[in-house]
């Protein structure tokens, strides 16, 4: 986090996060309408079961490391890149959930008195 004498941390444009974590899915599907493909087409390429892909496009899956490494392998999208937006999308997600965060919260206070 970026912190600036006087500044409040949540007003600088870096520490911001989004109100809603963008899926990965999302990614990938505005690559099928850039090259102009179906996801059946996809699901043939990378020998991912159509059912599976929509789901991941419709975020209901997750973006595993074996899928990241098919969609690489057929178009050169780095996997690294969308496990890496997979990762961020769950971390964003486990801090909306406000009985995490509490949990969180709890173990912090027992932590910062050992």
């Amino acid at each position: 986090m970026i912190t600036i004498k006087g500044i409040d941390p949540k007003m600088i444009a870096n520490n911001l996060e989004p109100s809603e974590p963008t899926h990965p899915g999302e990614l990938i599907k505005e690559e099928i309408e850039y090259r102009g493909i179906s996801q059946k087409k996809l699901a043939q390429e990378t020998g991912i079961s159509y059912k599976v892909l929509n789901d991941i496009l419709n975020g209901r899956r997750p973006v595993t490391a074996n899928t990241a490494l098919l969609v690489e392998a057929a178009w050169g999208i780095p996997a690294h890149i969308l496990t890496g937006l997979q990762m961020d999308y769950n971390m964003q997600t486990a801090k909306q959930d406000k009985s995490f965060m509490e949990r969180l919260a709890s173990i912090r206070k027992i932590a910062a008195l050992l």
